[in-house]
Order: C-alpha cells, then structure tokens, then sequence
C-alpha cells in the first residue's frame, strides 16, 4: 500500500518502483492467462492476457459474435476460416463472404470488359480545383462523444475534411490523454497536453456534464442537429445514461451512430474496459512482436488506438454514402480488436488455413532478406534495410564496398540469405556501423534499395520529407499555442485543413448554444448555474 501510494503522487523512487513490478509479476505468474481474464472482468483491472493467435482463432468473443467466417479453399481440403468484416451494423452478425478469394488473373476479362463499357471521363472534371474550394466534407454535422485516442483520432480527420465536429466533454469526466506527455513548454496541465490537442485539433469543444438531468435536453437537440453521433465509451455506458441508439433515433429517424470499443457492443468480453495496449495483447500482437528468445515485448503504445481510426472514418464515410442513398439511418457497431486484427491477416490466415502456430522472431521476413535494423556511426545508431531481390543486394553490397559478401555463396540467392541469415547480419552490421546513417541512407535510396535511418522523435520533428508535406502545423489562442501532426492523408483537390485554435475545454460553449442550438442567453446562463456546462 505503500507503494501504490508514491505511485499515485508520482514520488515513487526507481528502487520501489521495481518491487512494485516484482510483487505484480509475482502474482501474475501464480495465476494463467484465463484467471487473470476472468479476474480483470470482476473487479474492472486493466489487466489483458497476451494471446497467441491460436489463443485468438479459438476464443469466446469471437465466436459469439461470428466474427472468423468460412473460407472456401481453392483445393478444396479440409475447412478453413478467414477474417469477418472489420464493422457489423445494427447488431447484425455480418454475412458471409460473397465468393472465394479470386485465382490469379481470374476476372481480368470480366473487369477489362467493365472498363471498357464504362462512360469516358471528362479530363477537365480531374483538374485541380482552386485553393477555395470547400472542404469535401463541408455540412457534415458530427456529434462526438469520443475519447481517448482511437475515437478522437477518426474524428479529427473528418473534421481536417470539412466536417462540422462538437466534442462533448465534462471537466468531471477528464479524457485521460490530457495526462498524456508531451506537453507544451514541458509544463503539465490540465490544457497543456499535446497529444490531446493534436488528436481534437479543427474541432468544436462544449464542456458538458452528461450525469447532470438538465444535460439531456441539450443533448437531444445537439442529436437533432447531428448527422452522425459517435461514442467509444465502454459497451452500455450511453445507453446507460439514456442516450442509446433507439432512444436518439427516436428524435432523429436518419441517425447514422458509431460505437467503438475494445471488444465490440455485444459478447462474454463486451464489457472488457482499457486502452490500446491492453487490445494489442488480447488480440496477439505482443506474442507476435519482439524475439524468440526473449520475452513478449509488444508494439510500442496502444498500438490498436492508432490503426482503428482508419477504419472508423472508412465505416462512417460509407454510412454516410448508403443514407444519401437511402435515406437511412445505421447503428455501427466497430470492435477495436476485431479492425486491428486484419493488420495481422498474413499470421492469422496461418492459423485458420494451414493450423500453424507463428510466435515472434525479431525482424525475419518470408520473403526479403536481408531484413532488419543494422548500427551505424554514433551512439544508438541504426538504419533499417529490406532487400527484395538478387539485383538489390548487389546493389547493397556494390554501396557498401563488400565485394567479398556479394561473391560469398552462402548469400547467391534469396534461399542462401534465408538459410544464412544470421551470418548474413552479423556481416551487414560491421560494415554498416562504418557509416553515417544520412549519408547510407541516401545512398542506398538512390540504387532503389528500400532503406532509413531509425529516427528518434527529435528527428522525426526535422525530417525534411514531413516538412516538406507540413506535417506539423502550429495553432495558437491568444497567448497559448500548440503544434498537432498534420492530416494523415492528402486529397490534391480539396486538400485538408487543420481549422481553429487549441482544443480547450468549453472553449466553444457559448457559439454552439446560441448560434448552432438558438438557445437564448437566460437559458444558457441557467444552464451554467445548474453546473451543467463545465
């Protein structure tokens, strides 16, 4: 008790620190992965098992949302399964697929004969447009109770196109990743946050406290505004709070709402409550990730907070497109696990197809070789190489002044590398720890060789490539500012803009509920004394 309690003032010495990680690794190592499972559901933990993906391929959470699909195979041996749908809309398990995996070349007639039968493309139509032409997504009107980062992230990006975002957030229920470094001038504060700004950067902020009753009228008329409403609190938590699919669609009929969460709305796991990290496990990232001989190490982060977003935008972008056809409304139902699992769809069609059993093993690659992070001059220097074919790694070695590595016959062809590939590392390394990694990199780039230079973030921050592309924008508010990552796409006609100052809370309250909502002063100023809007 002791411990925890310098932890939570942030006091804690390195050397109770580390008994603090040896009394929790004590314990986990008492209990199995299905324990601790089972324990963290109980009693709220944030506590994951690190599944293999055989683990994942046979879970409950899986199967009780239907998520793995039939997979009919091409030599018709055996049964196989392959990745459901990354979204289910309406509680609806997804259908199955609607025909195999096509063979090579097996629709270039049937796609070659659509081509061609298609209407000509007006060459005009595909101009720049001028520097003032709306956004794509301009009068998209986007309630968003998201938090955290996989939510806020998707958000935002609609937002850089255009679309109109209000964040609704209470000063009682705090987004955790304002705790979150870095913060601005290195001064931590409730406001100071970078990666909060950068991830609510172009949108609308209104502090709004959802436990208070006088909060749902405003609610209600923010939804009757709203094309969309999207949330990523634990599964049930809007519901529980009155504010549940059914109950908005009641005011708004052509709703299009998105829920997302670790597990997704429904199963044994749904209630499962955490971060990234905690998914990345749970799904077989860290089994996947790190060396063979050493401990699961993980992705850096909460690796599923980062890649979700993509296809949270995606999901919501293609609601939007069926209720301009059909002028219906969608429950989307997004599990974060479920998403991030197709960015290991290789590892995991080994497991439903051929009953494999893949684990780890550093930087090897099936195909390419060499494959991996190698030193160069300076203190924790390195670059990062991937050589596809027999003409690359003369290229390579032509570079790098090893005429003895390119005639050595363990290393002729891609099968030698393979085979010899930790004799081939340990070669690579003493020649290229004789460089310096810009000028390597450079090198390498100009003989087509897929290579860089492993950047800490200072360097990230002066890359001449994200500089070039204004990757960092800076946003100021009177005496404050912050710099957010840019945009993570690019259109070339309505290319994205990062809009408005820093991201504050309440910072927007007054002009969303006079000008968006019509609401008279008096009302807004009760709302106020009520506690309401904070």
């Amino acid at each position: 008790n002791a411990i925890a309690g310098l932890i939570a003032k942030g006091v804690e010495p390195v050397a109770t620190h580390d008994q603090a990680k040896e009394a929790i690794a004590a314990w986990t190592a008492s209990k199995t992965k299905a324990e601790l499972l089972e324990i963290a559901m109980k009693r709220r933990l944030l506590v994951a098992p690190a599944w293999t993906l055989r683990d994942v391929a046979s879970n409950d959470q899986l199967a009780d949302r239907r998520y793995l699909q039939p997979l009919e195979r091409p030599d018709a041996a055996g049964e196989a399964r392959q990745l459901g749908a990354f979204v289910r809309a309406n509680g609806a398990a997804p259908p199955p697929a609607a025909r195999p995996a096509p063979r090579l070349g097996e629709h270039t007639a049937e796609v070659l004969a659509e081509w061609r039968a298609a209407a000509p493309r007006d060459p005009a139509a595909a101009s720049p447009a001028s520097n003032g032409a709306s956004l794509p997504l301009a009068g998209v009107k986007i309630l968003d109770f998201m938090w955290a980062l996989a939510g806020p992230v998707a958000t935002r990006m609609l937002a850089d196109y255009g679309a109109d975002v209000v964040r609704v957030e209470s000063g009682s229920r705090q987004d955790p990743i304002r705790g979150g470094r870095p913060f601005v001038d290195r001064k931590f504060g409730f406001e100071t946050g970078a990666l909060f700004h950068s991830t609510n950067a172009s949108k609308r902020m209104l502090g709004l406290d959802l436990g208070k009753p006088e909060a749902r009228g405003v609610v209600l008329d923010l939804v009757r505004w709203a094309d969309v409403v999207c949330e990523s609190f634990t599964a049930g938590t809007l519901a529980r709070l009155g504010f549940g699919y059914e109950a908005l669609r009641e005011v708004n009929p052509g709703l299009v709402m998105l829920s997302t969460s670790l597990m997704g709305q429904t199963g044994p796991l749904a209630s499962f409550a955490g971060y990234g990290n905690l998914s990345a496990a749970i799904v077989g990232f860290h089994e996947m990730t790190g060396w063979p001989d050493r401990e699961a190490c993980g992705p850096y982060g909460a690796y599923t907070d980062y890649v979700t977003p993509k296809f949270v935008a995606a999901a919501l972008l293609a609601a939007l497109d069926r209720r301009e056809r059909t002028g219906e409304g969608v429950h989307l139902d997004l599990s974060q696990a479920e998403a991030s699992l197709h960015y290991l769809a290789p590892a995991m069609l080994d497991v439903l197809v051929n009953d494999a059993d893949p684990t780890r093993r550093g930087n090897r690659d099936d195909l390419l070789a060499p494959h991996g992070c190698y030193p160069v001059a300076g203190a924790d220097q390195w670059i990062a190489i991937a050589v596809e074919d027999d003409r690359g790694f003369a290229a390579l070695c032509r570079v790098l002044g090893a005429d003895a590595l390119a005639s050595d016959s363990r290393f002729q062809t891609a099968g030698d590398r393979h085979r010899n590939a930790e004799a081939l590392d340990a070669a690579l390394a003493g020649l290229t720890r004789r460089h310096e990694g810009a000028a390597l990199e450079a090198r390498l780039q100009e003989d087509g060789i897929a290579c860089h230079t492993v950047q800490n973030s200072a360097a990230a921050c002066a890359d001449p490539q994200l500089r070039a592309r204004d990757h960092f924008v800076r946003l100021e508010s009177g005496e404050a500012y912050t710099v957010v990552e840019g945009t993570r796409s690019k259109l070339s006609r309505t290319p994205a803009r990062v809009r408005g100052g820093v991201p504050t809370l309440g910072r927007d309250d007054w002009e969303i509920l006079t000008e968006l909502l019509g609401y008279p002063e008096a009302r807004v100023a009760e709302l106020a004394a009520q506690g309401v809007l904070e």
